[in-house]
């Protein structure tokens, strides 16, 4: 594959985008047991390259997220990518200046290996027999791309929720490997509420009637249960002010008392749920939910071993509102990295958007990023 590039046609813009994939035919061993025999990794970027290399920039994407970070594939497409209000020429990670990556995880369903992808062993989709991973997989996973492009340290990382914790485990693992990180609305491992949540919204995947403990044809998987996994999960995502705001009390215009859906609530979160089983595969949901749930760096960073001097600066970044990830968890990152020496700071967004507020373009947090990347 020829080395990729993707220059901005204008000031204000990314011109169309593109993704490509990455194949490894090597085997890739799991942190839990077992290996995936061969390895597709898709991804996308957006700005250039810099001749000495040194300009790249990892946006690991959050729990439901994907390789399509910023940009359209054709002008006329509905939505850009999931952060296109902080990637692009002259935003807060500027692409006129650096080198952008999103990669889609393993495990996804969205072009990387998982488990819509053909088993080489069987011919056949893993499906439920896709072996469980880890993020420590994913952020493995991720580093054989930036080998492929011959990039040696990236400039920075920048990722939100479950790309904050990827952010941080490159941090620990490669600290040779990154110049800083920024990190979103994570902490350094999954809380009991949170574990909680994810729990229940695998249950209502698991308990329709179309699981089939996860051998599913395509099209006629358990899209009920997932609908609602997601509906719960979605709850989590906006603080109680931002359900206020955006419905209060209001009725689904001509609604009747005994309809089933009569809020305005409702139907949100409704729409969410058909709208996520449009674009998401219930294997992929567990997988990546469980990876989740398993993270916890918090021992390493108790002893000492997580940061490291040598390692990249921190920028961790709380909002107000969030209680998927409370504030305070951001402080525990500053905490820990600090007390080893590291240049680490924390900023905090004030918002009423809750968890969802690190998707929100925030010109105050896009000039502190901007200013961190350098």
């Amino acid at each position: 594959m020829s080395e990729p590039s993707a220059q901005s046609p204008s000031p204000k813009q990314l011109g169309p985008t593109q993704f490509q994939d990455f194949i490894s035919k090597k085997p890739f061993p799991l942190e839990l047991g077992g290996e995936l025999p061969e390895l597709t990794l898709r991804y996308e970027t957006y700005g250039k390259l810099s001749p000495d290399k040194s300009n790249a920039i990892l946006v690991p994407h959050a729990i439901s997220g994907d390789h399509h970070v910023a940009g359209r594939y054709q002008p006329d497409d509905a939505k850009p990518g999931w952060w296109d209000g902080f990637v692009g020429p002259g935003k807060a990670i500027d692409t006129d200046r650096f080198f952008v990556i999103g990669i889609n995880c393993i495990g996804g369903c969205r072009g990387s290996t998982g488990p819509l992808t053909i088993d080489p062993r069987t011919g056949k989709p893993y499906g439920g027999y896709f072996p469980e991973i880890t993020l420590g997989d994913i952020v493995r996973a991720q580093r054989l791309v930036f080998q492929h492009l011959g990039i040696k340290k990236l400039h920075a990382i920048v990722g939100g929720s479950m790309g904050g914790m990827q952010a941080l485990l490159w941090s620990g693992d490669y600290p040779d490997e990154v110049g800083r990180i920024a990190v979103l609305a994570a902490g350094l491992s999954q809380s009991p509420m949170a574990i909680a949540l994810n729990a229940v919204s695998r249950a209502c995947v698991e308990t329709d009637p179309q699981w089939r403990g996860g051998h599913y044809q395509p099209g006629e998987g358990p899209d009920s249960g997932l609908a609602i996994g997601r509906m719960i999960s979605h709850i989590s995502y906006l603080s109680s002010t931002a359900f206020d705001q955006k419905f209060g009390r209001a009725k689904v215009l001509g609604a009747k008392s005994n309809d089933p859906v009569y809020w305005e609530v409702e139907s949100y979160l409704k729409h969410q749920g058909t709208s996520f089983v449009k674009r998401f595969d219930a294997n992929s949901w567990l997988r990546i939910t469980r990876a989740v749930d398993r993270f916890d760096l918090t021992a390493r960073a108790a002893a000492g071993q997580l940061f490291k001097k040598v390692g990249p600066d921190v920028l961790a970044i709380g909002f107000s509102s969030d209680w998927l990830y409370p504030t305070s968890e951001l402080r525990m990152v500053v905490a820990a990295a600090t007390a080893v020496g590291v240049n680490a700071a924390y900023l905090e967004v004030v918002t009423d958007a809750g968890h969802d507020g690190f998707l929100i373009p925030d010109t105050g947090l896009s000039v502190r990023l901007h200013a961190f990347l350098g």
